[in-house]
């Protein structure tokens, strides 16, 4: 099988040249014209020689996904892109224009085996892991969009469909490429990594000592509700999940996010808020509370503000650090538990 160039580090790309004979300086120009002129076609590479050209194209592929479709909410923030996958596989990728920066929302997996209740992506079930190429693409792409509007790509989530957990070494050498200070050269400050509760991937993400930032899906201060919610639980426990963090931050130093949608009468309650108070207080954690977007899966309603500013009063009074997120691309279903393929075979 041909190899696809987003899947190469550059030290396979220099090995690839090295055994066409080609100097080592060739698998730089490739590299640059992938990373930093966002080529989609090897006959873009203009600085090299055509026979060179020719045998990339002969001899590898450029997966660049097709674009099925695209839908851009009605304020204008938000875009949401269809991709299919030279497979046929299809995934959803998410761009967020906010004042200081364009955000990419990016999938790692086609589904997701978690199925959270809430989830729209977890209810369509898990297809397949996406390579390391994959998951490069979808970057690339964004960051095409943005170049077509005389914009840059700021910063990266791995908060679309899938759980990049659960397909680590693939995220991992994604982010590592595009980390590349002579390939796309984003800082891995700007990347951010969201995981339901995977443990042992959180114990290994430790140990990377990486600037990458760090999210965990709570959604529920107790185990009883968090099962309920979030069936990794049963694998998981709550208790479990928040001693791997803290560990994370003793050796990290490093704050963490955990995400908690706020659902109408099943987890904005006060006493889950009590809990939640009880479980972070003293560690270095950030609470992002994020009203439930709706989904034609899971028929409950976004909490109402007025349970929203009981649940918040307790965080406040505890003093929790937590933000209001805003929500952005609801009508286009493409905020966050929304995301699925949308489009029949």
């Amino acid at each position: 099988m041909q190899p696809n160039l987003y899947d190469l580090t550059l030290e396979e790309l220099e090995a690839l040249m090295d055994t066409w004979g080609e100097p080592t300086y060739r698998a730089r120009q490739v590299w640059t014209w992938l990373y930093q002129h966002l080529a989609t076609d090897v006959h873009e590479m203009t600085s090299l020689p055509k026979s060179l050209r020719e045998h990339l194209e002969q001899e590898t592929q450029l997966d660049a996904p097709t674009r099925l479709a695209h839908q851009t909410s009605l304020d204008g923030t938000t875009r949401k892109d269809l991709l299919e996958l030279t497979d046929g596989e299809r995934i959803e990728v998410v761009l967020m224009h906010y004042i200081d920066r364009h955000t990419a929302c990016i999938s790692s997996q086609v589904g997701c085996s978690l199925a959270c209740e809430f989830c729209a992506t977890g209810q369509m079930g898990f297809e397949r892991n996406l390579s390391s190429g994959e998951i490069v693409a979808q970057v690339l792409h964004v960051a095409r969009v943005l170049e077509a509007e005389g914009e840059q790509l700021t910063n990266v989530v791995l908060m679309g469909m899938g759980e990049p957990l659960l397909n680590y070494d693939n995220v991992m050498s994604a982010i590592q490429r595009l980390h590349d200070p002579d390939g796309f050269n984003m800082g891995q400050r700007r990347f951010t990594i969201s995981t339901a509760g995977i443990v042992p991937g959180i114990r290994r993400f430790t140990d990377e000592e990486t600037q990458i930032n760090l999210s965990v899906s709570l959604h529920a201060a107790t185990n009883a509700l968090r099962r309920q919610l979030m069936p990794i639980n049963q694998r998981y426990s709550l208790d479990d999940v928040l001693l791997a963090v803290q560990d994370y931050i003793e050796t990290t130093n490093r704050r963490v996010t955990f995400e908690w949608v706020l659902i109408q009468e099943v987890n904005d309650t006060v006493q889950q808020a009590e809990a939640l108070a009880a479980r972070v207080k003293g560690m270095l954690v950030h609470v992002n509370l994020i009203p439930m977007n709706p989904t034609t899966v899971y028929d409950a309603r976004p909490s109402h503000q007025e349970r929203i500013e009981a649940f918040t009063e307790v965080l406040d009074r505890h003093h929790i650090s937590y933000t209001m997120r805003l929500r952005r691309g609801i009508d286009i279903q493409a905020g966050c538990g929304q995301l699925r393929q949308r489009e029949e075979r």
